[in-house]
C-alpha cells in the first residue's frame, strides 16, 4: 500500500488501484466530458443493500464548441456486484489457496463482466455553454439547477426526461442520442461573472444560493411556479465564492467558502454581511460541509 506522503514516487512511476477494495467499479459516459454531476433521488427505498441496484442521475458536459452541450439525465440499472466470500478460517489455507483462488476469481469475474452489464437510458437536454455545476432539489428531485458558464443560472424541470428512462425497457434506444430542446423555469442574469457555487435547501422546499467568481451570492426565494432572487447579493469575500451548503439543522443557515482563504456562515435574516466570517487558510478553500452527526 503506497502511503502519501511517506512513500517516494519513482520517475516515471505510476500508482495502480486495487480493484479488490470494491464491491462495483465501472466506468460509463455520456458523451462529453463532465464538470458535474448529482444523484436524483428515486421512490425504490432508502435502504438498498442488494443487488442489482438502479441509479438515477444528471450531469452536465463540456463540450468541445458551445452549441454542442447538453444535461444528461439518465438511468444505469441493472447494475450488478460480487458477494465477498467469508474471512479464510486460517492463514495457512488463505496462503496455500491464494494462487488458484485468484486465477479461478479472475475467470468467473471476466465471465460475469461479459453476462451482466449495466444498462444505461440517456435524454440529452440542450444547454448555453457548458455546464459548471448541477444540483438536483432534494424535496423535488426532478427540479434542477445549474450554473453555466455563460453567467446564467438556470432552474429546470426534468419530470417528463425522468420519467422517460424511468419507463425503457432493458435495451437503450437509438432516440437517447436525441438533443432535445427544453425551456427553463427560471433564468436568472444577475451574477456579473460565472461561479460554481450553489446549493438547494434541505428544509425549505425551492430556496437556493448561488455564488460566482467575482465574490457575490444571490438568495432564490420560491414564489408559486418560479422564484424571487434578490437582486442585493450578500457580500463578504474577496475573490470567488467556490462553494455553498445550507445547514441541515437551520433554515436560514449558510456557509460558503472562497479562494480568499475564508470560511463564511451567513443568516438570511439579517444583514447581506456574513455573522462569522473564518479566516481558515493561507490559500484557497474549495470545498465546505457541515458535520451531519453534531448538533
Amino acid at each position: 500500500v503506497w502511503q502519501p506522503g511517506v512513500d517516494a514516487l519513482e520517475e516515471g512511476e505510476e500508482l495502480q488501484f486495487d480493484p479488490e477494495a470494491y464491491n462495483y467499479l465501472r466506468g460509463f459516459s455520456i458523451g462529453w466530458p463532465c464538470l458535474s454531476f448529482d444523484v436524483v433521488q428515486d421512490q425504490l427505498g432508502l435502504v438498498r443493500s442488494e443487488f442489482p441496484h438502479t441509479l438515477y442521475g444528471v450531469a452536465g458536459t463540456q463540450a468541445e464548441k458551445a452549441p454542442w452541450n447538453y444535461i444528461g439525465v439518465f438511468k444505469l440499472s441493472n447494475i450488478n456486484g460480487k458477494k465477498r466470500e467469508p474471512i479464510p478460517s486460517s492463514k495457512v489455507d488463505a496462503d496455500s489457496d491464494m494462487d488458484s483462488d485468484s486465477s479461478s476469481d479472475e475467470e468467473e469475474e471476466e465471465e460475469t463482466n461479459e453476462d451482466i452489464k449495466p444498462i444505461l437510458h440517456l435524454k440529452k437536454v440542450a444547454h448555453a455553454g457548458c455546464v459548471n455545476r448541477i444540483r438536483s432539489m432534494t424535496q423535488q428531485p426532478h427540479i434542477c439547477a445549474t450554473w453555466g458558464d455563460t453567467g446564467h443560472v438556470q432552474v429546470w424541470d426534468f419530470k417528463s426526461f425522468l420519467n422517460s428512462v424511468a419507463d425503457s425497457g432493458p435495451v437503450a434506444h437509438k432516440e437517447d442520442d436525441i438533443i432535445h430542446n427544453h425551456v427553463p423555469l427560471k433564468i436568472f442574469n444577475g451574477h456579473k461573472d460565472e461561479g460554481y457555487a450553489i446549493d438547494w435547501s434541505p428544509l425549505v422546499t425551492g430556496r437556493l444560493v448561488s455564488g460566482d467568481c467575482n465574490s457575490c451570492i444571490h438568495l432564490w426565494e420560491p414564489s408559486s411556479s418560479t422564484w424571487d432572487v434578490d437582486t442585493k447579493p450578500f457580500v463578504g469575500h474577496s475573490a470567488s465564492v467556490e462553494d455553498l451548503q445550507w445547514s441541515p439543522t437551520e433554515g436560514d443557515v449558510f456557509a460558503s467558502c472562497s479562494v480568499d482563504g475564508k470560511i463564511c456562515i451567513w443568516d438570511v435574516r439579517t444583514e447581506k454581511k456574513p455573522c462569522m466570517p473564518i479566516k481558515a487558510h493561507n490559500a484557497d478553500v474549495n470545498v465546505v460541509s457541515w458535520n451531519r452527526y453534531i448538533y
